[in-house]
């Protein structure tokens, strides 16, 4: 008797996995809430496999594709693939099969968290194989979990294995309740996928979080006062400079996929609006927002955020961007997530009964000799009888502003096409944030502003720092047509010295061939120097808006070796003592973040400030030390 349920067992169990020469089942979307599994007794239970599933990572009536995705025995395939969440502690016992029927596959993950990956081989299955494996869980952390048809690591592999991972999360021993943070998986899907994961604005690429791209992805929603904590993900080709609206974020833990450090809750919090998560790398992350509104959390990287061709290659009409109702919902698109924060109660401050009043103008700047499919575009700043026509029209005006003060920035639109400006890295009204067609709150949302129109923007800056301001509509074009600057906040715009306090800005040529390695430093492929004197102080502000180059390194260097510089500032906000220290003047930068350092020359001589990536030396700017 025992035999034949055992029989009846082995048979039910293999009639679950896919018959042979059906049709792929859909994908299912994996909003990593629910664990896979069962838990008993301390020793979690898992039957995976690698199937193939069609996926639709836009609409669920829009086109979609038939790649590899992990599921559950029984089950459809998920992307991301099954949540694996179990407390410290734990035992794992996965079942893996590859029920592929012509390809190996190579897996990772399935071992000992907290243990360096290097000496762990990966599990690999022949077509139809299953294995078991059991081991323990490890620290507490964020991991993850993949596979691919070819070993190696995570990047490079071929397009169909793309979205080929799940999250794997340990909880701390003890934990009570039922978890109160999300999960997020980003990953990246190219059907022409380009050496180093770079992209072509025409390619056919989408970019997704938990298996979504926006407008489709996820939309959250919280109150004023709740605590948010996420933790977020990288299994794509490429780094991603997550940036959050209107807020800074508290970065709690860092992880490469092996180990995970989790900061002291005690210590004086790493606080960011962007964040660079690199390929096979996690954090997480936690804030609580004051501000009632509509926000979002995107990636920086703005060719990820790019509304995508469609799946079948067709092209995207240019005339979409002259005629979008709604430029966040159609012009957006990839790594995106909305997230709407609830008011605890309806009320808004009195106005303040005066504001500094500016004006900052997008227009055509016919000197750069632009086209209507590669314009030239410039800002000009005016305040009363001043403004900053005559000024070079690369990088736009640096607004400078005062800590506390109520200021009012009218954005006139004298371009031939819609616009909106958004002011990055500053906490103020969700209205006023910028994102036309999705900032504001219900019944009112901000407006893009069409040709001869204009809209003002109203904030009191909170805090001295170094910000940016740029479009949010159709952002790689009209960034690229030169519409980006600084944004400064100082205690005494009196006391302002630009001959010490020094902007560098790094951002995209117009009309350069999109992924070339060309970038701008202060507007100029070829930098005029910097002029400083032995024994001043410097504070020098960088700051990356460039539409498509996450891992630049800027460093400041006398003959071949960084001096020494200190850092004092991160996305505007100040450090505190124990991290404001002296190191190598050396900093890699994301898309939207920011950095501050202090440097006081000790010799005179030649220096020169370098940018580097992917290339070798993409711009270097002289600097003369007398």
């Amino acid at each position: 008797m025992r035999l034949a349920l055992g029989l009846l067992a082995l048979l039910g169990a293999s009639s679950l996995g896919p018959t042979p020469g059906a049709p792929p089942a859909r994908v299912k979307i994996n909003d990593n809430r629910a664990p896979g599994g069962t838990l008993r007794n301390g020793v979690h239970t898992i039957r995976l496999e690698v199937r193939e599933g069609e996926w639709h990572p836009d609409r669920d009536t829009d086109p979609g594709l038939v790649l590899r995705a992990f599921a559950e025995t029984g089950k459809p395939p998920s992307i991301p693939g099954p949540l694996i969440r179990v407390p410290e502690g734990t035992e794992i016992h996965a079942t893996l099969r590859n029920t592929l029927a012509d390809s190996a596959v190579f897996l990772y993950g399935f071992s000992t968290r907290g243990l360096a990956d290097s000496g762990v081989a990966p599990i690999r299955l022949q077509p139809g194989e299953t294995r078991e494996v059991r081991f323990a869980a490890g620290p507490a952390g964020t991991y993850f979990y993949w596979g691919a048809t070819r070993p190696g690591p995570i990047t490079g592999r071929p397009a169909s294995d793309a979205e080929l991972a799940g999250a794997f999360v340990i909880d701390p021993a003890g934990a009570r309740g039922a978890p109160r943070d999300r999960v997020l998986v980003l990953a990246e899907w190219a059907r022409n996928p380009r050496p180093g994961g770079v992209l072509l604005r025409d390619d056919v690429a989408r970019f997704t979080i938990n298996g979504k791209t926006w407008p489709n992805t996820e939309r959250l929603s919280y109150a004023v006062g709740d605590t948010l904590r996420f933790r977020i993900i990288n299994v794509s080709e490429t780094p991603h400079p997550m940036h959050l609206h209107g807020f800074y974020y508290r970065v709690e833990s860092r992880g490469d996929g092996s180990r995970d450090t989790r900061y002291d809750p005690a210590a004086p919090p790493q606080l960011v609006v962007t964040e660079r998560l690199a390929p096979g790398r996690s954090y997480s992350m936690s804030w609580a927002p004051e501000r009632a509104g509509y926000w979002l959390f995107h990636c920086h990287n703005n060719f990820h955020v790019l509304r995508g061709r469609p799946l079948d290659g067709s092209p995207l009409l240019p005339e979409y961007r002259l005629h979008a109702q709604n430029h966040a919902l159609e012009l957006m698109g990839g790594l995106v997530m909305g997230i709407e924060v609830r008011p605890d109660a309806v009320a808004s401050g009195p106005e303040p009964p005066a504001r500094r009043r500016l004006r900052l103008i997008a227009q055509v700047d016919s000197a750069g000799g632009g086209s209507e499919a590669e314009p030239t575009y410039r800002y000009v700043l005016e305040e009363g009888a001043r403004n900053s026509a005559a000024a070079p029209a690369l990088p736009g005006p640096v607004i400078l502003l005062q800590r506390g003060e109520p200021v009012s920035i009218t954005v006139v639109n004298r371009l031939p096409e819609p616009t909106a400006v958004h002011w990055h890295g500053i906490e103020l009204d969700s209205y006023m944030d910028g994102v036309a067609g999705y900032s504001g709150h219900p019944g009112r949302l901000a407006p893009v502003i069409a040709p001869r129109d204009s809209f003002e923007a109203r904030f009191t800056p909170p805090r001295s720092g170094s910000f940016i301001y740029h479009p949010h509509a159709d952002e790689v074009r009209q960034q690229q047509a030169g519409l980006s600057g600084a944004l400064l906040v100082v205690d005494d715009p009196a006391a302002f010295d630009p001959s010490h306090d020094l902007v560098l800005l790094l951002s995209t040529p117009r009309r350069d061939a999109e992924g070339s390695n060309k970038i701008l430093l202060n507007g100029s492929m070829t930098p005029a120097p910097l002029e400083l004197r032995v024994g001043e102080h410097y504070r020098i502000r960088l700051v990356n808006i460039h539409t498509n180059r996450p891992s630049m390194i800027v460093r400041l260097l006398r003959d071949s070796t960084p001096v020494r510089w200190r850092a004092v500032a991160k996305d505007g906000m100040e450090l505190p003592a124990e991290r404001a220290t002296m190191g190598p003047a050396l900093q890699q930068m994301g898309n939207g973040e920011t950095y501050d350092f202090e440097f006081t020359p000790r010799e005179p001589g030649e220096y020169r400030v370098t940018v580097t990536g992917v290339g070798g030396v993409l711009v270097a700017m002289p600097v003369r030390v007398r």
